[in-house]
């Protein structure tokens, strides 16, 4: 892998990709993905499966040939049927496994369903008794969305308070705006596809709550990390040190989220595409898409959100402000800079830039008895350096000052 190639520099955390200065482009994003979902929901709505809205289940071996051909058996036999809300139809259609074909249809009376299953055993030539029928009521699935709603809510209060108390109310906030972000943004792509809402998606909503919060805190860790006592110096503004912190996770991002889509592909393309598990495909479809709006809501969306929200913090206000004017005063060359001190030159108090100036231009005095009276000490200094010889020994032909004569 070469160094100065983008992969190597993203295991470096070197990549230097400008994210958090362009927030106002990822909101926009965020923004108008929000626009199309919530449009997708009052246009299109929501396919609910039968636990939500009740309905009927057959089941026919698949030993009757093709599904298309049990299929047209079914809309036959459903052809002279009506319920209270209008005629009754066939839902959806699949196989599960090798052995069933599996169709849900609206709800129907008990007689009702006793006859199509006769007719649709008449059509294809088998036997009434190898065609299972089931009814589902709908209040078993508005029973498991209530529980589910509850289940979020204790576990967004408890995920709140933890964050508080690990990082910091803001952090809390933008970590919970992610996850809703990416909640909101995996129910719109369900909606406009047309997926079918069944318990096992309920259950892969809540799975994804914890892989998204999982990435948003890691990347929140880092941010905590290289913004400590960030204010004490003059050399990086927070919105910096959160985008340094972000191409230093970006990597373990990448790497988490493709290792986690990974099994789960598998599980949605082999376990329902191949061997036809609808359990599966209702489960494995939630998790790949929630995981991959997760990646872009911790990345694009919640550290952004966190920037916003410390940015307008004073003390980080003015710190911002601190570090740009001392850039803006280092570029146009403002800024009073001393000269720098010589190595092993003491620091003496000189005088006012004025006043050296004005030093500078006086002429010296040279020679003549101004000279010799400039440089004589005053009366009662001490002598400066050291004594010669003949001064400290006093013996060497002259009188020491103060000795005796012999």
């Amino acid at each position: 892998m070469s160094r100065s190639g983008l992969a190597g520099r993203l295991y470096r955390g070197e990549a230097g990709l400008q994210i958090v200065p362009r927030r106002k482009l990822w909101f926009l994003i965020s923004g108008g993905l929000v626009l199309l979902t919530v449009l997708s929901f009052v246009i299109q709505g929501f396919t609910l499966g039968i636990e939500f809205r009740g309905g009927n289940e057959f089941q026919v071996p698949t030993s009757v040939g093709t599904m298309q051909r049990a299929e047209e058996a079914m809309h036959t036999a459903l052809a002279d049927e009506s319920t209270p809300e209008g005629p009754a139809e066939v839902v959806s259609a699949q196989q599960v496994g090798d052995a069933t074909y599996l169709f849900r249809t609206s709800p129907l009376e008990q007689q009702q369903a006793t006859d199509v299953r006769t007719e649709v055993a008449n059509e294809l030539g088998i036997q009434p008794d190898e065609i299972s029928d089931n009814r589902v009521s709908a209040a078993w699935g508005a029973q498991i969305t209530e529980r589910a709603l509850i289940g979020l809510v204790i576990f967004l209060v408890l995920v709140t308070g933890y964050l508080v108390l690990r990082f910091e109310l803001r952090m809390a906030l933008a970590a919970v705006s992610g996850l809703a972000l990416d909640l909101l943004l995996t129910a719109g792509i369900y909606s406009a596809v047309g997926f079918e809402v069944t318990p096992s998606t309920v259950v892969g909503f809540l799975t994804i709550l914890g892989f998204a919060l999982y990435d948003t805190v890691v990347v929140f860790d880092k941010i905590q990390e290289n913004t400590r006592g960030i204010t004490a110096g003059s050399s990086q503004t927070y919105a910096e040190a959160a985008n340094l912190a972000l191409n230093q996770t970006l990597m373990r991002s990448i790497n988490t989220s493709i290792v986690a889509l990974l099994p789960v592909g598998g599980l949605l393309f082999i376990g329902a595409g191949l061997l036809g598990a609808g359990t599966l495909k209702d489960l494995g479809l939630v998790l790949f898409v929630g995981m991959g709006t997760a990646f872009f809501s911790s990345l694009f969306f919640a550290t952004p959100l966190l920037v916003t929200f410390k940015e307008r913090e004073p003390r980080i206000r003015q710190h911002t402000q601190r570090v740009l004017a001392r850039r803006a005063g280092g570029r146009d060359g403002s800024a009073v800079r001393r000269p720098a001190r010589q190595p092993g030159q003491a620091r003496q108090a000189g005088p006012a830039p004025a006043e050296e100036s004005a030093a500078e231009e006086a002429p010296v005095p040279t020679g003549g008895a101004s000279a010799l009276a400039g440089a004589a000490p005053k009366v009662g200094s001490r002598p400066s350096g050291k004594r010669s010889g003949g001064a400290r020994g006093g013996r060497s032909g002259g009188n020491r000052p103060g000795g005796k004569r012999r």
